[in-house]
């Protein structure tokens, strides 16, 4: 059966004090509304229509054409939301309904919630929660048999049923054909003259069709985000989540609570992570590495056995065996071999670093291929930018790289060549051979000594 989803993402969120659309406040690395698209793409969903309109066009850019729009010009209700994507709507299948701005839900929670759906052979299904304190919520109101009667808002509730601990998710999963009858039907006869997705509801029950609420097992996956402080409980929430999971799964999290991973990072057993590291994107770390105090990684893959300290890694490849800072910084595009040292204030851009060579400390490699057991002295820079074009550097197996040596791209440096300290190289260095590009000394005795008479 085809499902489609919508996801309400309109409204202004006006407690955030923000000029950035609320939908689009991060939580870790990816945009609140990313993790409703994510849960619904876990059950199947292929076509997914984003309901927009505060900052729409901010929305739409962030988003690009991974789902479909439709715009709701004014803020008339949910169910006004949801008539506005009366054409995405098909005669037949499935709508799952979700929220731009809960990123506690799980694909898991939706799954439980359509098999329910399926299984009653409901037209209409309610993701509800039971709460301790339920106040503020609408109520999911049931009779003596336990059937589903009606959603009450708690304004309107009884003293009764203000009582009653089963509170509604807002998120739903309807019969296609169903939907899109409630919708013709709907009114905004109420003080706020608003169109109430909850009325759909009433509107099938008088029509015979069956209706129910299936309780989410952790509440946590209903919280909506609508102030900072909301935005930081959640993802307080979050971070325990995928902490748990990795630490289930084998990885030691020496101080979870101050220990950030994005939702998408994948990580190996027996690897240990210390205090303060920041794993975001698509990063993937092997099994048994060590990844030191206060080190930012994202977007990058990892093989075991990997040591790094104090580090920020962007968009890079780092094979196994090799050990990474502390200090360095490792930019995008930088593919680094196996059993490297990359050691203290080292800055990698654009560059391949092969097997066993050493970059110890106080050197810059940017747009360079590096060989196999090269040897960085202290203080090399090479020098790959004119002014206006980038050029690249070689250096090719077993060279010896002298400290404070610029090499000036575009340049070759040949096998098992060599580079005196100090120097700046502007011409291939044939193999096996020492280039030595400096002044020669030159000593002024007594230099100093008639200076201070003057």
């Amino acid at each position: 059966m085809k499902t489609k989803a919508l996801i309400l993402a309109a409204g202004q969120g006006t407690r955030m004090k923000s000029e950035q659309s609320k939908v689009l406040h991060k939580v870790f690395d990816k945009a609140l509304v990313e993790y409703p698209i994510l849960a619904a793409k876990h059950v199947g969903v292929q076509e997914i229509c984003m309901i927009i309109g505060h900052k729409a066009e901010e929305v739409q850019k962030a988003l690009g054409n991974t789902v479909s729009y439709v715009l709701q010009k004014e803020q008339l209700g949910t169910g006004h939301a949801v008539m506005q994507a009366i054409d995405f709507i098909d005669e037949d299948g499935e709508v799952l309904i979700l929220y731009g701005d809960t990123p506690l839900i799980t694909g898991e929670t939706l799954e439980k919630m359509i098999n329910f759906h399926r299984t009653n052979k409901n037209g209409a299904t309610v993701l509800s929660a039971v709460v301790d304190d339920p106040s503020g919520y609408g109520r999911i109101v049931r009779d003596k048999a336990h059937k589903f009667t009606k959603i009450v808002e708690q304004k309107d509730a009884t003293d009764t049923e203000k009582q009653i601990p089963e509170i509604n998710g807002g998120m739903y999963v309807f019969e296609a054909a169903l939907l899109k009858y409630a919708l013709s039907q709907l009114t905004n006869n109420n003080v706020q003259k608003e169109y109430y997705l909850t009325d759909t509801l009433e509107i099938l029950l008088a029509k015979g069709h069956k209706v129910d609420a299936v309780p989410s097992e952790s509440v946590e996956d209903i919280l909506g985000v609508n102030s900072r402080e909301q935005l930081a409980e959640v993802t307080d929430i979050m971070k325990q989540r995928i902490n748990s999971k990795h630490m289930v799964q084998g990885v030691t999290l020496v101080d979870p609570q101050n220990t950030y991973i994005g939702s998408s990072v994948v990580i190996g057993r027996d690897t240990v992570i210390e205090p303060g590291c920041i794993l975001e994107g698509n990063t993937q770390i092997g099994e048994a590495c060590r990844i030191g105090y206060h080190s930012k990684i994202k977007n990058t893959t990892i093989g075991n056995h990997v040591d790094i300290e104090i580090s920020v890694i962007t968009d890079s490849f780092i094979d196994e065996g090799t050990h990474v800072g502390p200090f360095a910084y490792l930019r995008p595009h930088s593919h680094i071999g196996k059993n490297i040292k990359i050691g203290d204030f080292v800055e990698i851009k654009n560059a391949t670093i092969g097997d066993g060579t050493k970059v110890s400390h106080l050197t810059y490699i940017g747009d360079a291929d590096v060989g196999k057991g090269v040897n960085f002295g202290c203080g090399t820079v090479v020098v790959n930018y004119d002014g206006e074009k980038k050029h690249r550097t070689t250096v090719k197996d077993n060279a010896f790289i002298g400290c404070n040596t610029n090499l000036v791209a575009p340049v070759i440096v040949e096998e098992g060549a060599y580079t005196a300290a100090g120097s700046t190289i502007t011409r291939t260095v044939p193999k096996d051979s020492l280039a030595i590009a400096r002044a020669k000394q030159e000593n002024k005795e007594e230099w100093v000594t008639k200076k201070r008479k003057k």
